[in-house]
């Protein structure tokens, strides 16, 4: 039984990355694929598709490099753990690198990066950091 599915997937994106993978697998869920959406409107990702072959579905995400072969994603950092859960309101929502990167939350409107998050005007738990 896994504790923590979102800390796996992330995990999972980053160990592709370094091996210069062009896409990763990973068991699909609702909260995944809602991250890997956020992932892609902000440019971190190509795209992404759940496969429903398999018993258990498969998210597959198909990850972004420069024209150099250079990373997208050069940092993903879950926050919000289960042991320690971590919210943001509006107004404690901090710059992630002045701007360069973004946070993932989970708020009432949905998984959102902490710049749609702003637009909207909502705080939720802060799933991830990415830069």
């Amino acid at each position: 039984m896994m504790t923590d599915p979102i800390a796996d997937m992330l995990t999972r994106i980053r160990n592709a990355l370094q091996i210069e993978r062009p896409y990763v697998d990973i068991p699909a869920s609702k909260i995944k694929v809602a991250i890997a959406a956020a992932l892609q409107r902000e440019g971190y990702v190509w795209d992404y598709e759940v496969i429903e072959d398999s018993p258990q579905n498969v998210l597959r995400v198909n990850l972004k490099y420069g024209p150099n072969g250079e990373r997208v994603i050069q940092r993903i950092v879950r926050e919000s753990k289960p042991g320690r859960r971590a919210y943001q309101d509006l107004r404690s929502m901090p710059e992630v690198l002045q701007g360069l990167g973004v946070s993932i939350l989970s708020t009432s409107k949905g998984v959102l990066s902490n710049r749609e998050a702003k637009k909207e005007g909502v705080g939720g738990e802060l799933l991830c950091t990415i830069w």
